[in-house]
């Protein structure tokens, strides 16, 4: 009889014999998925998901990097050529609405934050491009001539409906990063430095790190001047003061104990950056602080450099 089987076996059509190993194949794969523990095959589904989000994210960065890289210059921006070619960035903008950004890292919600308020703002002043004048209040071609520009406008962004005023007043302060409120390009002269690249997690502290030092060295941010014995500031300053004084206010150097919170946080946030004759005048520590008018000129390089 066990010869018989054994010849029956040996007769079979190799097609049936190889379904038949098929079918045990996939009978012991059934097997063994039911066997593993639920929360093993939970690791496996984080492990395969949570890089393609983080790809995703590095992707809609790399775009947003590349518009800067070609339309800004030492914070100033081609809005006429950014405008006749700004299907990247509606596209970029329009991806916010989605980003699941709860989660991440501090430093990539920072990061994605600045890049998504200064995306907006380009795509407020593109879309309005050129400017009309409405008031007298603010400078022609101003993004302060759009109507509702920060505080109605409002876009989807990782899942939340926002003004920009909302992103830098409620979305912003609990990093505790006074630094980000100069990273913010508010289309205007009188903003910190649109930087000619996106921000990222892995560069962001060398990104923050430049601020003083641009501070320091721009005349929108920080004048000096000894005839009059005054020390004319950025309104930003004013405007975000409980920021920077908490984190700046006990950083300054004890001579200056007796100022305001506010100016001892100026002083340690941009003194060490000053030229020797300015830092030898603020040491006297006999100078006024005022705050420099805001600067609502829109920050355009059309028209300059054959652009």
């Amino acid at each position: 009889m066990q010869f018989e089987i054994e010849a029956f076996r040996l007769k079979m059509p190799l097609q049936m014999q190889t379904a038949g190993i098929t079918a045990r194949m996939r009978s012991l794969q059934v097997r063994t998925a039911v066997a593993l523990p639920a929360a093993v095959l939970s690791m496996l589904a984080i492990g395969t998901t949570a890089p393609r989000a983080q790809d995703s994210e590095a992707a809609r960065r790399q775009v947003f990097d590349q518009i800067l890289d070609l339309n800004v210059r030492d914070g100033f921006v081609y809005y006429r050529a950014l405008k006749s070619e700004r299907g990247r960035l509606d596209g970029y903008v329009a991806s916010l609405a989605g980003a699941a950004i709860q989660s991440a890292p501090r430093e990539e919600q920072i990061a994605f934050w600045l890049n998504a308020y200064n995306a907006i703002v380009l795509k407020t002043v593109v879309d309005q491009y050129p400017i009309a004048r409405r008031t007298q209040e603010y400078p022609a071609q101003s993004i302060r001539q759009i109507p509702g520009a920060f505080d109605r406008l409002t876009h989807r962004v990782a899942g939340q409906t926002l003004t920009l005023d909302q992103i830098e007043q409620t979305v912003l302060p609990p990093f505790h990063d006074p630094r980000l409120f100069l990273a913010l390009g508010r289309g205007a002269v009188g903003s910190g430095r649109l930087r000619s690249e996106a921000y990222t997690a892995a560069d962001l502290e060398r990104q923050l790190k430049d601020i003083p030092g641009e501070c320091a060295s721009r005349a929108i941010c920080v004048q000096i001047d000894a005839s009059r014995n005054t020390m004319a500031i950025s309104s930003v300053f004013s405007w975000r003061r409980s920021e920077f004084a908490e984190a700046y206010g006990d950083k300054a150097p004890e001579v200056y104990a007796s100022r305001s919170p506010i100016e001892r946080a100026v002083l340690a946030f941009v003194a060490p950056y000053l030229l020797t004759a300015e830092r030898e005048f603020v040491a006297r520590n006999a100078f006024k602080v005022e705050y420099l008018p805001f600067d609502w000129s829109l920050n355009d390089l059309t028209g300059r450099g054959g652009r």
